[in-house]
């Protein structure tokens, strides 16, 4: 099938298939989506914990609405041509609240949401002080939305944050529990080592998904050919280019303070002209000669 007209979430799946394992860069805005399809990345994955920075300048602990995360969402579909995965927190209450979230993301063009087990307001997956809600409550959300969505091939993906707090054998169970509920994609969050990741491939069935946080995350960070060879399809990386942008903002910013000029950092930034083209100036300048008005 032509990729042009492939639906968003039927290339997911075909992907999630595919020969290779897929990497999922996490994006917070619509720059920095475009940024990741212009780098050569098949698939976005919109975080939440950089999108509530970014959009509304807080932490990772709930504070987002469901409106504030699905207009940051509708913008970065619009000028991305890959498929995106929202991180949707715990869908923002219960079953019921599942079932508006899954039509709204999905209506606005996403391949894939995922849902989260902890109780409400949550936490930074790799963060202390966690809780959960029961397993049998969580069961009937993903039922909730896997009954919901009008696109069979909308990708749902189950995380599960017992690790940090009941253990791996709870966190297995509860995984094999989401699956069997209609999750597409398991997420067993923050395994601390290759043993416990082994065990989360090998013992529950399914397509699995590691999350990668450099800097301090729980999870051995590796390459994606070894998250491969332990068993995961889908790979992660919510902050690389988040803390990667915030550390060169501290630095211009510190230069610029110092000098009074940024000089001293001028090769490590884009030029004016690149600036503008990483957003399509060239394909907009194009347009406004297409439509410009001629005298008859």
């Amino acid at each position: 099938m032509d990729q042009t007209t492939e639906r968003p979430t039927t290339r997911l799946r075909r992907l999630l298939q595919g020969p290779d394992i897929l990497m999922a860069p996490g994006c917070f805005d619509p720059v920095s989506a475009l940024l990741a399809e212009q780098a050569g990345f098949s698939a976005l994955y919109l975080t939440g914990a950089g999108l509530a920075s970014h959009v509304v300048g807080v932490p990772d602990i709930g504070l987002t609405t469901m409106s504030e995360l699905l207009e940051a969402a509708r913008r970065i579909v619009q000028v991305a041509s890959v498929p995106a995965i929202c991180d949707v927190d715990t869908g923002f209450g219960s079953a019921v609240n599942v079932i508006r979230t899954v039509r709204e993301f999905e209506s606005a063009g996403l391949a894939a949401i995922q849902l989260e087990d902890q109780v409400m307001p949550k936490k930074c997956g790799h963060t202390e002080g966690k809780q959960l809600v029961p397993k049998a409550e969580m069961v009937q959300k993903i039922r909730a939305a896997a009954d919901t969505r009008r696109d069979p091939d909308f990708v749902l993906i189950a995380r599960t944050d017992a690790i940090a707090v009941t253990g791996l054998e709870d966190a297995l169970d509860r995984a094999h529990a989401y699956g069997e509920a209609g999750a597409d994609v398991l997420f067993v969050e923050a395994p601390r080592t290759l043993e416990e990741m082994r065990r989360i491939t090998r013992e529950v069935p399914g397509i699995h998904l590691v999350n990668v946080v450099e800097g301090g995350g729980k999870t051995p960070v590796l390459r994606a050919k070894e998250y491969w060879e332990l068993g995961y399809r889908l790979v992660i990386y919510p902050i690389s280019a988040w803390t990667a942008s915030i550390k060169a903002i501290q630095e211009v910013l510190a230069v610029l303070r110092a000098d009074g000029t940024t000089d001293r950092y001028a090769e490590r930034m884009v030029s004016f002209q690149e600036m503008f083209e990483v957003v399509g100036r060239s394909r907009y300048a194009a347009l406004e000669r297409k439509y410009a008005a001629r005298e008859p």
